[in-house]
């Protein structure tokens, strides 16, 4: 075999490498006496076999057939199909049938009982195992098979020490992988008898390919291409742009494009070293309606189809909440199902929901739906128990089959194929097509049994491992590409982003369950030789007429230094004496924009007024005009949450409700006594969410004791519960026609000296005790004495450490005639129009609602 290799120079750019290898190659085989048209030339990649093959063509005569090893190997015929319990290579589909293998292993049972978490981990690494072993043993030659297998074990073997439930999943990927007697469809190269094998090499060895010159007894060339980084000089002009984050190296390098393409370089190469940074650049780009073919593509999980598919599925769920079945209502996949309901039925059903806060389905009444509402209700409900039917435990087949069945019913599959990575899911979750029968995929899918929360894993590992490339566009003049594949590429210009230590970092990596002296020892690629492929496949790109990298400075608020390869390179440039990476120069156009100084907010009503005010509404005018002027003259409100955990305004509404139907009980005269009647009485309320209210109830009977010994003691002093839960209103105003204050008040007693107010509170007595501090700054009491006179009036701290307090606004009388006449007057103000300011300071400001609408934070 001889063995040629391709400096870095002016005649072995980027556009004129394959004139140079079709030379060579042409030189070598007529001076071997070889002909032309029987001899193999090897590429590394097939986006490498175009450009050869125009240079070949370009020096006439006989063609030598141009391939990569996997491309050759297919045109003998398909891959040999995975019967049931081979490796499919498809993870999720080998996820299943490798814990088939381990349900007769008892170590591996008992760490699925000790760990469910760290079982599913193990498999996921047996599986990565299994495949790269696969893999390798793929790449030798049919004779050192055997070889590598008695190799593999023996290493594996002889690992000792700590990891033992590690060693044993090694050991079982092992025998797995080795146990398949398929026969590569790469076996076939080794009968071929070319004039000569030719192989290129570029980014490192390619160990197929290596093994079939070893092999051969035809005459063999190997051309290496790589080129050593320590060595390497620039051919065209390098440049480095330091960016600030994440948006700005994505806004730079898609200006960087932009700047080579007005230049005339095109096509340009854009290399995806880091998908989610590249995502975002092509986003930028395909505003400016630029032609590109991405040849990387991103996960099916991370689509459109599949976040809108998973909100189906949480919706189906037996555990789904209120939440997860608007969220799938608002997708594309329900389109069929709400124009079948109505227009309105959607709005009406969230309206409703969020009312009432029903936050579970069987909390919901139907007969208070809107017709409309109650339709897509109904009709949703009934679709989504299509995936519910049947036993728990059921094939996957079944849950594959029940999920066509409803997508088939809403309409959904109609609205997945009319979307860009719609058909690709349907067929990778086996929606649209069905498994040959016998296959390794046909015995698992019809063989496992899965539980829902099971069935959702797989869909989920099924999406993680299957890529979506979006179709190309014509006459592209962009590509986007991985770094190993823009190599030898006739590219006149190649962008790369992140060049930084996180971007482009030297990390390799290696099977879980291996060390990286058993990789070595076993043959698979070990740290040092990925790392070597890597900067081989960086240093190819110094071949193009131009090279921009890009990289950040900082990550956080941590420095992030330059790539160890970019590094490398500098050192490189140095020692050859060729000046330093230039700085990138930013073309974009600045424009200057003018700032414009913003006023306060405020708005003019115009002398309207509301037709009634409550004590928060009072309180809103108080703490800020415009917070009233958003609450109660626009009626703006913050969406309430469904998917929220009970907090303690919620445990005090339903003490509040418990509290009021045991005092009602009461006063309709039992032969309970007080303690049972209580307990009757929270029995009977309904809590929001009996799981997540558990904490709450625990400590309801303590409370209970020291609610009926506090309420003991008042009577015994002569006061008696009165009513509750009283709506009352007044019209206190008398200019401004008929204006109403109106309020709902939580408890009356009588005493003798007069009606006692009482306020129910779950906060602190403290934080209540400051309140009534200053009588006329407390709205809510003085409000509460305006609807009904009172001898006092208070808060009842419910739920304090110290026991059940009674917190009195003192003279509450006199604060609820101040508080008439100042009202009056604001009131009279606004009718005769005076604007609403935002006036708001401190906490008034911090957590209101109406922020967004004053925009303080652009003005102050």
């Amino acid at each position: 075999m001889q063995v040629l290799s391709l400096p870095l120079d002016g005649d072995h750019g980027a556009e004129e490498i394959w004139t140079r290898v079709a030379g060579q190659c042409r030189a070598w085989l007529d001076e071997q006496g070889l002909a032309v048209r029987d001899a193999v030339v090897l590429l590394p990649f097939a986006q490498q076999l175009a450009p050869a093959r125009r240079a070949f063509g370009r020096l006439g005569g006989w063609q030598p057939r141009l391939e990569t090893t996997h491309s050759l190997a297919a045109a003998f015929g398909p891959n040999t199909l995975a019967q049931a319990g081979q490796i499919s290579l498809d993870p999720a589909v080998d996820a299943l049938t490798a814990q088939a293998l381990l349900d007769g292993q008892s170590w591996a049972q008992d760490l699925r009982r000790r760990d469910e978490r760290a079982f599913r981990v193990g498999v996921g690494r047996l599986v990565e195992l299994a495949h790269a072993l696969l893999r390798a043993a793929g790449q030798r030659s049919p004779r050192h098979r055997d070889a590598f297998w008695v190799q593999a074990r023996g290493v594996m073997s002889a690992a000792t020490g700590p990891g033992g439930v590690e060693r044993a999943l090694a050991l079982v990927a092992l025998e797995w992988a080795a146990s398949d007697g398929r026969q590569p469809p790469t076996d076939a190269l080794f009968a071929l008898s070319p004039s000569a094998w030719i192989v290129v090499q570029a980014g490192g060895p390619d160990a197929l390919a290596d093994a079939l010159l070893c092999g051969t007894a035809v005459p063999a060339l190997k051309i290496v291409a790589d080129v050593d980084l320590d060595r390497a000089h620039a051919l065209g002009a390098i440049e480095e742009s330091c960016c600030s984050d994440f948006e700005d190296l994505a806004q730079r390098s898609a200006s960087a494009v932009l700047q080579h393409l007005a230049a005339g370089r095109a096509p340009v190469a854009l290399v995806a070293q880091d998908r989610v940074l590249v995502r975002r650049v092509r986003a930028l780009l395909e505003r400016r309606g630029l032609p590109m073919q991405d040849e990387t593509g991103w996960t099916l999980a991370t689509t459109p189809p599949a976040a809108q598919l998973m909100a189906l599925l949480r919706a189906a769920s037996g555990r789904a909440s209120l939440d997860d079945l608007l969220a799938w209502l608002k997708t594309g996949l329900a389109r069929e199902l709400r124009e079948r309901a109505g227009d309105a039925g959607l709005a009406q059903l969230e309206a409703c929901f969020r009312t009432r806060g029903w936050r579970r389905p069987q909390s919901v009444r139907e007969a208070e739906l809107k017709p409309e509402a109650a339709r897509l209700w109904t009709a949703a409900r009934e679709l989504l128990a299509r995936l519910q039917r049947g036993p728990a435990r059921r094939p996957l087949l079944e849950w594959i089959e029940s999920l066509r069945d409803l997508l088939r019913a809403s309409g959904g599959e109609t609205a997945l194929r009319e979307m860009d990575a719609g058909e690709e899911l349907l067929d990778a979750l086996w929606l649209s097509r069905s498994p040959w029968p016998g296959s390794a995929h046909a015995h698992t899918l019809q063989g496992t049994a899965l539980r829902e929360h099971e069935f959702l894993a797989w869909i989920d590992e099924s999406l993680e491992a299957q890529q979506f490339v979006p179709a190309s566009a014509e006459a592209a003049q962009l590509i986007i590409t991985p770094m190993a594949r823009a190599m030898l590429r006739p590219f006149k210009a190649v962008v790369l982003p992140g060049a930084d230590a996180a971007g482009l970092s030297l990390s390799a990596k290696q099977p879980a369950l291996l060390s990286d002296t058993q990789a070595q020892a076993i043959g698979l690629p070990s740290l040092e030789q990925q790392r070597a492929a890597m900067a081989f496949a960086f240093a190819q790109l110094l071949r193009a007429p131009a090279l921009t990298l890009l990289r950040r400075t900082a990550l956080g608020s941590e420095p992030l230094p330059p790539s160890p390869l970019l590094q490398r390179l500098s050192m490189s440039l140095l020692r050859a004496g060729q000046p330093h990476i230039s700085g990138w120069q930013d073309q974009r156009p600045l424009r200057e924009i003018e700032p414009l100084e913003t006023g306060m907010a405020q708005a003019d009503t115009a002398g309207m007024l509301p037709a009634r005010l409550s004590a928060s509404s009072v309180e809103a005018l108080r703490n800020c005009p415009y917070q009233f002027f958003g609450r109660v003259m626009l009626g703006l409100r913050e969406p309430q949450e469904l998917e929220t955990e009970i907090d303690k305004r919620e445990y005090g509404n339903w003490l509040h409700s418990v509290l009021h139907r045991f005092h009602t009980a009461r006063q309709e005269g039992t032969a309970c006594d007080d303690a049972s009647l209580l307990r009757e009485a929270a029995a009977a309320e309904p809590a929001p969410s009996a799981e997540e209210f558990l904490p709450f109830a625990a400590g309801f009977d303590s409370f209970a004791q020291r609610y009926l010994d506090w309420l003991a003691k008042t009577e015994a002093q002569g006061q008696r519960y009165l009513m509750g839960e009283a709506a009352l209103s007044v019209e206190p105003f008398g200019e401004l026609g008929g204006l109403k204050l109106e309020g709902r008040l939580d408890r009356v007693d009588e005493a003798q000296q007069g009606p006692v107010l009482i306020d129910y509170k779950t906060g602190s007595a403290q934080g209540l005790e400051e309140r009534v501090a200053e009588p006329l700054e407390d709205t809510q009491l003085a409000v509460y004495a305006v609807l009904r006179p009172a001898h006092k009036a208070g808060y009842l701290a419910l739920d304090d450490k110290d026991g059940i307090t009674f917190i009195e606004h003192k003279d509450v009388n006199e604060s609820a005639a101040a508080l008439v006449v100042g009202l009056g007057e604001d009131l009279k103000a606004m009718r005769d129009g005076a604007s609403l300011p935002a006036l708001g300071e401190g906490s008034a400001c911090d957590f209101c609602t109406m922020r967004g609408l004053c925009r303080k934070d652009d003005w102050t």
